[in-house]
């Protein structure tokens, strides 16, 4: 109890050290919501926090950094067409009325807007629900002061969506249980989750902790407010949207009821967001482990467990978090798995499209963010003959965009000639009538390597062996 009361004195400090440090050309920017906060008093106790969450909430500090996120975060308007950059001057003309209408529980959230986004298997999507920005900013508040309360609740196995975790701190957990001995894994997949979570067992979770109804009440009508897609309504009598700030942790708020099942049983598992794995020693053990847990998916989470999908096999068989993984000398090493190098090539073909209609510029800006943020993500993995091969492939699709750009004889023969060929070879090049990939091979001597660098592309080797953690 007293461990309690210390995390929410702490709370109330770092909330003081915040206003301290806004300076005088912030305090316009950060002090959007200027209403009457609640009196603050080091001797208040927990069960005043416990029982009146809504206030802690609707603090002026705690909605003007809910703004700052969303504001910092962009992304698309909802359904009522406001944009990021109009937020500001609604808040500071309705934030009284906003906040005074959530405080008596008249505030009712919009539906959100429908996007889909297709996923790896042909034909089939994912869907995303896009709040009004007004939403994001309150389901913002709301995630902020629920966070540190329930991160003291979470499995130490639970990476997705938490503070200082992320998909390479699983993957080492991972690697850590298959040097123990932990080869053989149950892949669980959890069909549509998000789109079928059964309310009343997520508001049962909740009410658990969350004792103010006026919380849970709201949290309630963010899970109701239904769904616009196509110019149509459609209510939502299960599951919630992937796209709002509240959906991640409202997802492992419910899954950490599975998190603990499965530490009750004495299993090794990871898990990030609703991708999760057991890991047993031996295949029998891993079918008893499937056999037993689904019940309890099933039954008492009303989950439904994908099946077709979830299977038994070696670790190295298995894809995880994009990863594959194999052993070497009893040490367990990671790879890319076939599929992520599948679809990196396809992106990369996107990306080099030669008929895109996009300048050089702009095509080597959005390559290099791309290879980047896609090594960064595989920094773990061997792969330096990978790197090799595909930036010989990529050279290659560059020459082929090059060459397309100096269609007309008379282009490629100023280019070339400024490329310091003799003339004889100038002329045969200029005009060469091989389809666009063969003309590569001869263009490999004029666009060479060190050239394809100095105009600015990047090479995923040189990147790779730059950042790699092998």
């Amino acid at each position: 109890m007293n461990g309690t009361n210390d995390r929410f004195k702490d709370r109330q400090l770092h909330i003081e050290d915040y206003r301290q440090m806004v300076s005088a050309e912030q305090r316009e920017y950060t002090e959007v919501f200027a209403y009457q906060g609640i009196a603050e008093n080091n001797d208040i106790i927990t069960d005043f926090w416990t029982d009146n969450l809504m206030e802690l909430i609707l603090r002026k500090d705690n909605l003007n950094r809910a703004y700052k996120k969303v504001e910092s975060n962009k992304g698309a308007g909802g359904i009522d067409g406001m944009q990021v950059d109009n937020l500001l001057p609604y808040l500071r003309e309705n934030q009284d009325e906003l906040v005074q209408q959530i405080k008596v529980g008249k505030y009712k959230p919009n539906p959100v807007r429908r996007v889909e986004i297709p996923k790896e298997e042909k034909g089939k999507v994912r869907n995303l629900g896009i709040p009004t920005v007004v939403d994001r900013v309150v389901q913002q508040a709301i995630a902020q002061e629920l966070t540190p309360i329930y991160e003291e609740q979470f499995s130490d196995s639970s990476f997705g969506f938490r503070p200082k975790r992320g998909q390479h701190d699983a993957l080492k957990r991972c690697k850590k249980y298959v040097e123990e001995g932990y080869v053989y894994v149950v892949s669980m997949d959890l069909e549509k989750f998000f789109d079928t979570v059964n309310h009343s067992k997520l508001i049962e979770v909740l009410s658990r902790t969350i004792k103010d109804g006026r919380v849970i009440s709201l949290i309630h009508k963010y899970l109701n407010a239904g769904v616009v897609g196509n110019g149509l309504f459609g209510k939502t009598a299960e599951g919630f949207p992937q796209g709002g700030p509240l959906s991640p942790l409202l997802g492992n708020i419910m899954l950490n009821e599975l998190d603990k099942e499965l530490e009750r049983r004495g299993h090794k598992f990871v898990r990030f967001a609703d991708d999760a794995v057991i890991l047993c020693k031996s295949k029998k053990s891993a079918e008893r482990t499937l056999d037993k847990i689904v019940p309890y998916v099933e039954g008492k989470l009303f989950l439904k467990v994908n099946r077709a999908k979830t299977t038994i096999a070696h670790i190295s068989k298995i894809k995880y978090l994009g990863y594959a993984f194999y052993r070497l000398k009893g040490k367990c090493r990671f790879r890319v798995h076939p599929k992520s190098v599948k679809k990196m090539k396809d992106k990369l073909r996107e990306l080099t499209n030669k008929n895109a209609g996009w300048g050089n510029e702009y095509r080597r800006q959005k390559l290099a963010e791309y290879v980047r943020g896609w090594i960064n993500y595989f920094s773990m993995a061997d792969m330096k003959g990978l790197m090799g091969e595909t930036d010989e492939w990529l050279r290659r699709r560059i020459r082929a965009v090059y060459w397309k750009q100096w269609k007309k004889v008379k282009t490629r023969y100023r280019m070339l000639k400024a490329l310091k060929l003799p003339e004889w070879k100038v002329h045969e090049m200029a005009n060469c009538r091989k389809g666009y990939w063969r003309a590569t091979i001869m263009l490999n001597s004029v666009l060479t390597n060190k050239i394809i660098a100095r105009l600015g592309y990047i090479s995923m080797s040189d990147y790779y062996l730059k950042i790699c953690e092998n």
